[in-house]
């Protein structure tokens, strides 16, 4: 009898055993604190863990497991599944996506950042340079143009930029850099300190990030249709770990990606929509430049862009494919407006 009791607890304990194997447990790692910018990696999270009836879950970490600027280096060697990177924190890196930073590419809403940017992310040379760090591009995060708040006198025309020390990264950058700014790269999460200390006189951010990050408590103005450029922020997955999920986990985290999206689409809109409020709120003047000045900004952009197809070009990317899907992808999108 004690013979049967005892095979009877082993049996039990290997099926338990078996059972928590069988779960799948996934780490994410994001950085600052919960906003409309993870709202769709929060869904994603949510909607899988419900088709899978609490089979697959997600461990969402807000920079407990890695600095912002390590994500796609914590991916390439499976410290943990997913991550939320910016294409800016390492151009080098992922060279192919930055064509969705260069400045004035014309995108103006949120649902034509997601078509621009699902078409670049399904290209094969994307997906393969992404490859090279073991991850697969899941989603994009569509993110308004990266407008700026500034302290002092308003800069409200290009030739006021020259000297304009300001927080900016990848072809916004540059672009503030053509009309005689001085850009710096610091992280998301150092831009209030950079602020108040004076080390910058503007950031360039889109509105949840100068809300959670402080800088809109710094801030003087606010540069209201500049509509600079943006930046590129993936959701990605390390290819080892996408690869060794069940057939029915995979379809839940493929087919979770749209309503995600739509989520996410629909949180930042709302906070867009009291914007205007949260300015008068804090005291922020808004400035509004004028159709000439926004032309001059434009033109600046253009030998950015022949630029970035010739460097690109010259590294063995099909730069110029990848540029005119950008363009073409975004005429579609706005006639389909």
């Amino acid at each position: 009898m004690r013979k049967l009791t005892t095979t009877l607890c082993v049996a039990a304990l290997s099926t338990a055993f078996a059972a928590e194997a069988m779960a799948t447990e996934w780490n994410v790692s994001v950085w600052g604190k919960r906003r409309e910018f993870t709202e769709h990696v929060h869904k994603i999270a949510e909607l899988v863990e419900a088709k899978t009836g609490g089979e697959f879950t997600m461990n969402i970490s807000y920079g407990g497991l890695s600095k912002n600027t390590e994500n796609l280096d914590g991916i390439s060697i499976g410290a943990f599944e997913m991550a939320q990177f910016c294409a800016g924190y390492h151009p080098d890196k992922n060279r192919a996506i930055t064509v969705l930073e260069l400045p004035f590419l014309g995108v103006e809403t949120l649902e034509q950042e997601r078509a621009v940017s699902r078409a670049v992310y399904a290209h094969p040379a994307v997906a393969e340079e992404m490859a090279q760090w073991n991850a697969k591009l899941l989603m994009t995060t569509p993110m308004p143009q990266y407008n700026i708040v500034g302290t002092g006198e308003p800069r409200d025309t290009l030739e006021s930029f020259d000297g304009m020390r300001v927080r900016a990264t990848g072809g916004i950058g540059d672009a503030f850099e053509a009309v005689g700014a001085v850009p710096t790269s610091v992280t998301a999460t150092e831009a209030y300190q950079a602020m108040e200390a004076g080390v910058v006189d503007t950031v360039s951010f889109a509105q949840h990030a100068h809300l959670s990050f402080g800088t809109i408590n710094e801030a003087d103005w606010w540069t209201a249709n500049l509509n600079p450029g943006t930046v590129n922020c993936p959701v990605v997955v390390n290819i080892d770990a996408y690869e060794m999920l069940s057939d029915e986990e995979r379809a839940a985290l493929d087919g979770s990606i749209e309503e995600a999206l739509d989520y996410y689409i629909e949180t930042y809109g709302k906070l867009l929509e009291k914007w205007d409020g949260v300015l008068d709120d804090k005291g922020v003047q808004k400035v509004v430049y004028s159709e000439e000045e926004l032309a001059k900004f434009a033109e600046v952009a253009k030998p950015i862009h022949t630029a970035w197809i010739e460097e690109m070009g010259g590294q063995g990317l099909p730069a110029q494919e990848l540029y005119d899907l950008v363009t073409s992808t975004l005429q579609e999108a706005k006639a389909g407006n």
